[in-house]
Parts: C-alpha cells; structure tokens; sequence
C-alpha cells in the first residue's frame, strides 16, 4: 500500500507561500506558510496535518482493539496536540498527547483502558514519530 500527497513552495521562507495536495483530491492545493506554522495565519500546516493523521490513525487502532476485546464503540473522539519546540537540531516534534473521549455502554473500564494502551503503541503513526506521546482516554458508559 502507498499514499502519496506533494507540495509546492514558491519564495523565501518568510515571504514565500506553498500548497499541499493528496493524491485522493481531499487536499488539493490547499495553501500553507511561514504564517501558518509559526504564527497564526489562514491555512493548514505540516504540523497540523500530522495531529490530524495521529487523531484519524488512534481512532481506527482503537476501534480494532476494542473489537479484539469483544466491543464495540458507539463513538471514539481523539483530539490530537502535537507539541514542536525548538531544540539545539532544530524545530522537532518533541511529543503528541491524545485526549480521548469513548462511548461504549456497559463497557468494562480495565478492557478499554487496556485496549486504549495497545492502539497508542500498535498505531502507524504513532510508530513512525519519534516523539513522547501521552494519553487521556475517558469511558463513558
């Protein structure tokens, strides 16, 4: 399996613009900047679609997992905040922290909690960042 998406930067870094495109056409050609990424323009920015990508990427995880466990989640909410600081080899994403919001009637708390571990650590993306990813994941019952 491939996914492929590009983008293209026109200009200096501060005063240069660019575009993202994914080859399913969800983005095409959405604009990002200096502005974007380190001040609070109009636009996405790299840092933004990789939160994105980790809420999307845990969400399915979990819902695998929670099947393997014999349930089945009426809704899975994941808010992602990715953390980048600036560190002594540059701008890094140094962490991601997942806050989670589960709906799953009569579900056994120890079973999610559990189910919740496994997709942090079993998640694609989680794999692939080399960051500290914390984690609060609520049952509602």
């Amino acid at each position: 399996m491939i996914r492929t998406a590009s983008a293209h930067w026109a200009g200096g870094l501060k005063d240069g613009k660019g575009t993202v495109s994914t080859a399913s056409g969800v983005l095409a050609e959405t604009q990002y900047s200096f502005s974007t990424r380190f001040e609070n323009g109009v636009g996405t920015n790299p840092e933004e679609l990789i939160a994105a990508a980790h809420a999307g990427c845990f969400s399915m995880a979990l819902s695998a997992q929670l099947g393997n466990a014999g349930m089945t989640a009426e809704s899975i909410d994941t808010k992602a905040a990715l953390t980048m600081e600036k560190t002594d080899s540059g701008f890094t994403i140094t962490a991601v922290h997942l806050d989670v919001t589960v709906k799953i009637p009569g579900a056994s708390e120890e079973k999610f909690a559990e189910a919740a571990q496994n997709a942090k650590k079993g998640c694609p993306v989680s794999r692939v960042l080399n960051a500290t990813i914390t984690m609060d994941a609520k049952l509602i019952a």
